[in-house]
């Protein structure tokens, strides 16, 4: 014979297993999403990693272009580099600010509001 800790035990899963198998059907009915972000949140979420990413590199391009002129020494290379340095970042920033005005284009052209 079951003692009775082991019975109510017992009672308890059986009571709990019918409560998910009658419950089942309902949670089936319920409308299943099958995408957490509609399309104009994820062309925003491109548009910000775009933004930082460029303004991350410029800023990098920045730096590099200021180190190589001020260790230049009158080196006719060296200036050249920093001076593509400095172009690369000026077009990096561009990007970065010009980056929404892409992603409102790239929303006319699929339709997304």
């Amino acid at each position: 014979m079951l003692s009775r800790p082991i019975g109510r035990l017992a009672l308890a899963a059986t009571a709990v297993l019918l409560l998910l198998i009658v419950a089942e059907p309902a949670r089936a009915a319920q409308e299943t999403v099958l995408a957490v972000y509609t399309l104009p949140r994820i062309i925003t979420n491109i548009r910000n990693w775009v933004i930082g990413i460029a303004a991350a590199n410029a800023t990098l391009f920045l730096s590099i272009a200021g180190i190589r002129y001020m260790l230049a020494n009158g080196d006719v290379g060296e200036v050249e580099r920093a001076k593509t340095a400095f172009r690369c970042a000026l077009l990096g920033y561009a990007i970065a600010l010009l980056a929404p005005v892409f992603m409102s284009v790239l929303k006319s052209l699929i339709g997304a509001s």
